[in-house]
């Protein structure tokens, strides 16, 4: 199955599609969904009011606890009975955001896992090892869905059993593996451990998603399983994996922007910001039919760019997700994020990818521990390590911990399935 005649539309066809969609899912949220009518009369607005994609800042955002307080359903456009699957998010924080799927939004599903696993080399001749969690999380079942669309041969392990992955891997000559980057670190520190060699597997491509991973963590997993790391974006609220996905070019991630139309928004005000400036991923679902979801505010920060990228696609690029709006560290009158610290500690080669930050409080004061592993390999004194570590951090952020602690190999806890946990607020 090839995707290229629409992943390499022409912008002003694109943009016709585009506003016929988008006038038909504000008619269906108007219509059927309580949430977006009433919204929609408080501010005096009508479907009729939006002639396409120039009019959708008219239109009001959704937000997550939009989902919760509308909880389980509110938010669904059919009658039950239309529903074929359910998914729901992590409660870690509240009542999951619940996502229900029609025949017809599992068809597109499908499809759009199976277009950003071709536009990451996989055909219907690769073996994936799907090392994505199964169950009510989208990632497992998503991916899945997608390679069966595209023809692939899928190995539904899910997460965690490492042994039996590593096991797999090698014994079943997997091509892709699709799992999150900390997964695939500790695959390979899993690998090296028991002396076995990833670079004889058969291996030759990791999609990577569900974390933030920046360039040098990428770079660890391409060296450690002499493989290619492509990223893949998704969201449970606007269908799961497969929004959008990196290409071989490692430029940028392409948006399938004929079912989920993106903007950037300056995450305090909401104001629409220019192409290229950093601000809030927003989503709005073109062709969903049980959760059309209008502008949602992702809480993902990265840019967006429709210059024309090498392998020939035309649709939108947005760059990784450099961290979360409401995960920016405050430490002091220092604004950080945790992807901005791991690119400088994995600056050095002396330190293994794996990092923790603790955020305290001190009476009125707000301090920031920051621990690290050294490698194997390394021999040097950790503290001079720690005190390089602090002089960077100080350099390229402006920020100094109040303690930096250099661990022994395996000093920090691994994560075999599920998200990695990076930040611990004691506060």
């Amino acid at each position: 199955m090839v995707y290229n005649e629409v992943e390499r539309a022409d912008r002003d066809e694109l943009r016709s599609m585009q506003d016929e969609r988008l006038r038909t899912t504000v008619e269906h949220a108007y219509e059927n969904v309580p949430f977006y009518r009433d919204a929609f009369d408080e501010a005096d607005l009508s479907p009729g009011d939006i002639g396409g994609v120039d009019d959708i800042s008219l239109l009001p955002f959704t937000a997550k606890e939009d989902f919760r307080d509308h909880y389980p359903d509110g938010l669904v456009a059919v009658d039950r009975a239309e529903l074929r699957r359910i998914h729901a998010s992590s409660g870690t924080t509240g009542k999951p955001k619940v996502v229900g799927y029609t025949e017809g939004d599992l068809q597109l599903w499908g499809e759009v896992v199976a277009r950003s696993l071709e536009t990451a080399g996989v055909d219907a001749d690769h073996t994936v090892q799907n090392a994505y969690g199964y169950g009510l999380f989208t990632g497992g079942l998503g991916i899945h869905m997608g390679c069966e669309t595209l023809g692939a041969n899928v190995i539904p392990i899910g997460g965690g059993q490492t042994g039996r992955q590593l096991e797999l891997l090698s014994d079943l000559d997997s091509d892709v593996l699709t799992c999150t980057p900390s997964y695939a670190l500790y695959l390979a520190e899993t690998a090296e451990k028991g002396g076995i060699d990833p670079h004889e597997w058969n291996l030759s491509t990791v999609v990577i998603g569900a974390e933030p991973c920046t360039e040098p963590m990428r770079r660890e997993i391409e060296e450690a399983l002499d493989v290619t790391a492509l990223d893949i974006y998704g969201l449970s609220e606007i269908v799961g994996p497969g929004v959008s996905m990196e290409c071989e070019a490692k430029d940028g991630l392409h948006v399938w922007e004929d079912h989920f139309y993106p903007e950037v928004v300056d995450p305090v005000t909401g104001d629409p910001l220019p192409e290229g400036e950093e601000g809030e991923l927003v989503f709005t679902t073109l062709t969903k039919e049980a959760v059309p979801v209008l502008r949602y505010r992702t809480g993902d920060l990265a840019t967006l760019t429709r210059e024309p990228c090498d392998c020939g696609r035309s649709m939108v690029r947005m760059s990784h997700v450099t961290g979360r709006s409401d995960d920016m560290l405050v430490v002091r009158g220092v604004n950080v994020y945790p992807s901005e610290i791991e690119s400088v500690v994995l600056e050095f080669d002396a330190v293994a990818p794996y990092y923790r930050i603790d955020l305290r409080r001190d009476g009125q004061l707000d301090t920031i521990e920051i621990t690290v592993e050294r490698t194997e390999s390394f021999d040097g004194d950790a503290d001079e390590l720690a005190d390089r570590l602090r002089d960077r951090l100080q350099t390229v952020l402006s920020l100094s911990p109040d303690t930096l602690t250099v661990a022994d190999p395996d000093g920090i806890e691994r994560t075999e399935t599920g998200k990695v946990k990076r930040v611990f607020d004691h506060r």
